[in-house]
């Protein structure tokens, strides 16, 4: 107790002045003097000054490595296998396989096939019983794998101790080349299609769906049109056959880039040898696989045949749980036809899709969370009805989509379309400068921080070596994006301005407005009176 009191007492004489003074705290005591003023009597506690190193620390060692010569090399094998490195450091590399397939390519097969794939991936192979034996290889050299499509490319990676490189090789291979199928994996892949349709239809959020169907209603019909979703007529449709038949019309060797990040070139080159090229795939080998041979399914090299249009799907959309409270939304997304990646308009594109932003109205904000984007400065910030407005670009080898999704309560859709169409004809009007700046600064900040990842570098040249047969490096991306003048953002706008719109909908959507006055919106805006257009909508 008498501890205790001693403290209580010194702590009502103490003060503490929390700042750093020369390099010194600074403690306060105070003491009554004769005149009953309390003259501070500062105590220095001394520290080392920032401004000189602390004594006896080993040298800091630097690396030596220039960014010149980080290259990345490709080497074409005879088969037609594109082999693609770039040494990164690190104990860790990545590598995999992207191949030149996905939904575009299943015009004549049953829309879905990518999607079984995708579940179907590191099961039992020619080589490995079972994904457990898979997986136990692969925790040997502390690595993980994963498997991906997409619309246009499929990519089988795996991260790993870059001293395992030959037997991580040996897995992605087999899974790629040799996979058994058996009728249990196959109908566990049924399953899992099953309950991830039924999931999406189950939740509020509506995002992939929404891009299948404006995809359906950019491209009726034809290539990038095709459902990435496995529809859930075809679940029992596709079968071994089926899919033995695609993966050898697809799954060819000119269709397909080996990439590695952070491994010596010539050491996955004799991999992809040894795994790729001397061992055959298993539908060269295995008798009891049935390949229909009808040319019909050979590999479709259709161009994307962009048309436009309208799909809706009037249903209930499940609301928000939780204590958000947000109601059941309605869904619209209007698109246009914007630029393939090797277009001169791809980066103008960009920049202009940085601009436009967007997002939900209850972001957190702060720096690079885009809050002074043209969707939140126009559209979020002045209309408290619209719940989240968002632009996206989809860029592929031969086309490109670029597009507005918004959501609202149903009554307010007739309203939020027509702020959509009115935002999107003003992309082809003035741009302060500050915001092209703000623009670009952002797509460059994003374009570097994202290579910082490994697996993100394997994409990126995976995905360019597999499009052009060689990479750009990141500082040409930063210097295209740092020249997009005013000009090139209105000249871009207007392009796409001047293709006929892609409308996608889905919830409560009666009071949509027809796809003629969301067109006649679009175009006659540009040159017409805003408020006499904007009567189209009422």
């Amino acid at each position: 107790m008498g501890l205790n009191k001693t403290l209580t007492k010194l702590s009502r004489h103490l003060a503490v002045n929390r700042s750093v003074v020369a390099g010194s705290w600074q403690l306060k005591r105070f003491s009554s003097d004769s005149k009953g003023k309390r003259p501070p009597i500062v105590c220095n506690f001394n520290q080392p000054p920032l401004s000189e190193s602390l004594p006896d620390l080993p040298k800091a060692v630097y690396s030596k490595a220039k960014l010149e010569e980080n290259l990345t090399f490709v080497t074409k094998l005879h088969n037609g296998i594109r082999v693609a490195t770039e040494d990164h450091f690190g104990q860790f590399c990545t590598v995999g396989v992207m191949i030149d397939c996905g939904s575009r390519y299943e015009v004549a097969y049953p829309s879905g096939v990518s999607h079984f794939l995708e579940k179907l991936a590191f099961n039992s192979t020619v080589n490995y019983e079972s994904k457990d034996a898979i997986l136990k290889e692969l925790e040997k050299y502390g690595g993980i794998c994963d498997c991906r499509s997409s619309r246009d490319a499929f990519m089988y990676a795996a991260s790993a101790l870059r001293e395992g490189l030959d037997p991580v090789m040996k897995v992605i291979a087999d899974a790629v080349l040799r996979p058994k199928i058996t009728h249990e994996e196959l109908t566990e892949a049924q399953e899992t299609v099953r309950y991830e349709l039924e999931s999406l239809h189950s939740k509020p959020d509506q995002d992939l769906i929404l891009m299948d169907l404006i995809h359906a209603a950019a491209y009726r019909d034809n290539t990038l049109g095709l459902p990435k979703l496995c529809p859930e007529k075809n679940l029992l449709i596709i079968d071994r056959e089926t899919i033995f038949t695609f993966l050898k019309n697809y799954y060819d060797p000119s269709r397909i880039v080996v990439t590695g990040v952070g491994v010596n070139h010539d050491d996955l080159v004799n991999a992809v040898k040894k795994y790729f090229i001397d061992a055959r795939p298993v539908w060269e080998t295995d008798s009891s696989i049935k390949v229909n041979a009808d040319r019909r399914y050979a590999p479709d090299r259709s161009v994307a045949q962009y048309t436009g249009g309208l799909i809706q799907q009037k249903c209930e959309i499940p609301a928000f749980v939780g204590p958000s409270g947000l109601p059941e939304l309605a869904h619209v997304v209007i698109g246009l036809e914007g630029t393939s990646f090797t277009d001169d308009d791809f980066i103008p594109l960009c920049v202009l899709n940085m601009m436009m932003g967007g997002g939900g109205s209850f972001s957190a904000g702060g720096p690079g969370k885009g809050m002074f984007t043209r969707l939140y400065l126009n559209v979020l910030n002045k209309h408290h009805w619209i719940f989240s407005a968002t632009a996206f670009n989809h860029s592929y080898i031969d086309t490109g989509l670029f597009c507005i999704h918004v959501s609202a309560t149903p009554e307010h859709v007739g309203k939020m379309t027509e702020v959509i169409v009115k935002e999107m004809v003003n992309m082809a009007g003035s741009v302060h400068p500050e915001e092209l700046w703000r623009a670009k600064k952002q797509l460059q900040s994003l374009l570097l921080m994202n290579l910082e990842a490994k697996p993100v570098v394997f994409e990126d040249i995976a995905r360019q070596v597999l499009a052009h047969g060689f990479r750009k490096k990141p500082e040409a991306f930063i210097n295209l994006i740092s020249r997009v003048e005013e000009e090139d953002i209105q000249r871009v706008a207007r392009r796409i301005l001047s293709t006929p719109p892609a409308v996608a909908a889905r919830g409560d959507i009666s009071k949509l407005p027809s796809y003629g006055s969301i067109q006649g919106g679009l175009m006659g805006l540009q040159t017409a009176p805003t408020n006499k257009r904007l009567s189209l909508f009422h």
